[in-house]
């Protein structure tokens, strides 16, 4: 089998070879594998999927909380020469198993919890593929399935696996839509080690570092938490959800894991500061991304950890980190804004244009591009968002609309101005509000439905504004109910107002401004 040195396996093999008896990942609860474990459960996993007809350029669909098992099935899934589509584990069986068929999984690595959930929910066409179940529950498996337990035992001889190559696929990580339906945002071994190559020349990493996972397997923060770790051939340790959202448990984390290397959205450091226990060794080096961390609770962690490294790191889920900025170690008592978003990316490259596409001097607000190795593919199967999400230029390079203003302050370095669509962070998370107003629509009673989101120093609210069918009556409670059944938990809204028609425009269209005004003065809280 030939493996091109630029594959994400490759770093696998490369650590078990290095570092064998070195702890690869643990968890919480105290279960841990080597990397001579970690590589041996990934070989079996490969080999059964690799019998199930998984190939190269093939997808594999996991759903599964954070675990020991789950960084063993994603090693698996990438020894097949296939992508993994990751999925929130915690969200509506339909939206994954929508996900799942829209990317044309071949299999399913499977909590036994949820694996009846998504039998249930699968739409097709065609039917469910193959489960690889961890866990036990009855009915989780049925006919031709795997148990995780079937994998562990499993020594047969593993099939002849394909060549692998850099520029094959390596992920596709689903992001909200604006019509209701996510985006597969697909992502190539060599889209990965772009990013790689720049964190080990930007950041001090070590062998012998720990390095935190707080972010989820389907958010692109983890891909330097999976990958940076086993490049290094340090510790990945795993940070359950719901330890993850409380400062309180965050704060005890910290204060045991001996954590070496941070990674997370500001959203969790700010609760951490004004809720949790700050006072814990400090990582040597913090890194935050995916939204904007807020002053004041930023000068707080300063004073409390002053002896990190911090960065600041900006990029959509398309270019991964695109543009950086290092915290200072004093940050300024009578600064009042958030520090900027920094300096491109080498080998990226990055233009801000106006909306007639043409490029603005410094000092001029307009939408940040991005073009290098590290930009994506594309959406999967969805062509005609690829091609909206690009610009040619005259030499044919593509350059990615991120849809974020920014202003460059004269010495390269970029400041963050907002957004040019309807298209939020929250906890790091991107959040289309359309999909929001989508779900809402699917509700039988629901004549008009509107979505706003306002930024404040506690993060990012949103508001859901809801007129009824006539003689239908609204409930807050009912309204988020429903929501459950087609969102995540955090694009539930935070708050919900029935009102008797939506507010116009001139020309008939919502009126998103004054919603916004209104959503503002806090009414309709629910």
């Amino acid at each position: 089998m030939s493996t091109d040195a630029r594959h994400l396996s490759q770093l696998l093999d490369d650590a078990a070879t290095r570092r064998p008896e070195s702890v690869a990942v643990e968890d919480e609860h105290g279960r841990s594998l080597t990397y001579a474990q970690l590589a041996q459960v990934a070989d079996r996993v490969s080999a059964r999927l690799a019998r199930w007809g998984v190939d190269r350029g093939d997808r594999v669909g996991l759903m599964l909380p954070k675990s020991p098992e789950a960084v063993a099935a994603i090693h698996g899934i990438l020894r097949t020469g296939a992508a993994y589509v990751p999925v929130d584990p915690a969200a509506p069986p339909l939206r994954s198993a929508g996900i799942f068929v829209d990317c044309g999984v071949r299999a399913v690595v499977v909590s036994a919890a949820l694996a009846p959930a998504l039998r249930q929910a699968w739409p097709g066409p065609g039917p469910l593929p193959r489960l690889v179940v961890v866990g036990e529950e009855p009915g989780a498996s049925g006919p031709g399935d795997a148990s995780w337990d079937d994998i562990l035992a499993d020594d047969a001889p593993s099939p002849f696996l394909p060549s692998r190559h850099a520029d094959d696929l390596a992920y596709i990580l689903p992001t909200s839509g604006s019509t209701g339906r996510p985006k597969g945002v697909m992502l190539s071994h060599a889209n990965a080690f772009c990013f790689l190559d720049w964190c080990d020349h930007a950041f001090d990493l070590r062998d012998d570092d720990r390095f935190s996972s707080h972010a989820p397997f389907h958010f692109d923060l983890s891909i330097f938490d999976l990958f940076a770790s086993c490049r290094r051939g340090g510790t990945l340790v795993l940070i359950g959800e719901a330890t993850g959202r409380d400062p309180s448990r965050v704060g005890v984390f910290l204060r045991k894991a001996r954590i070496d290397v941070w990674y997370s959205a500001p959203s969790i450091l700010s609760l951490l500061t004004d809720h949790g226990d700050i006072d814990v060794p400090a990582p040597r080096l913090v890194l935050f991304a995916g939204e904007v961390f807020p002053i004041r609770p930023l000068k707080s962690l300063r004073t409390a950890w002053p002896g990190a490294a911090m960065w600041n790191l900006y990029g959509p889920t398309e270019t991964n980190v695109c543009t950086a900025f290092p915290i200072p170690a004093t940050i300024p008592e009578d600064r009042d804004e958030p520090y900027p978003i920094g300096r491109v990316c080498p080998p990226l490259s990055a233009r801000v244009i106006d909306e007639d596409g043409r490029d603005v001097p410094p000092g001029t607000i307009g939408e940040l591009l991005i073009s290098g190795p590290g930009v994506m593919r594309g959406y999967f199967a969805r062509q005609n968002l690829t091609v909206q999400a690009f610009v040619v230029d005259d030499l044919g390079a593509r350059w990615y609309r991120t849809g974020d203003l920014v202003e460059d302050d004269g010495t390269g370095v970029y400041l963050f101005r907002g957004r040019r669509d309807r298209m939020v962070k929250k906890r790091g998370f991107r959040i289309e509000l359309g999909e929001i107003e989508s779900a809402l629509y699917r509700h039988e009673d629901v004549a008009t439905a509107a979505v706003v989101a306002r930024s404040g120093d506690d993060g990012v609210a949103i508001s859901a504004f809801v007129a009824m069918k006539p003689g239908r009556k609204g409930s807050i409670i009912a309204m988020k109910r429903h929501c459950t059944l087609y969102l995540p938990h955090y694009m539930i809204p935070d708050r919900v107002a029935f009102v008797p028609d939506l507010p116009r425009t001139s020309t008939d269209k919502v009126d998103y401004a004054g919603l916004s005004r209104i959503s503002g003065r806090g009414e309709g809280d629910g």
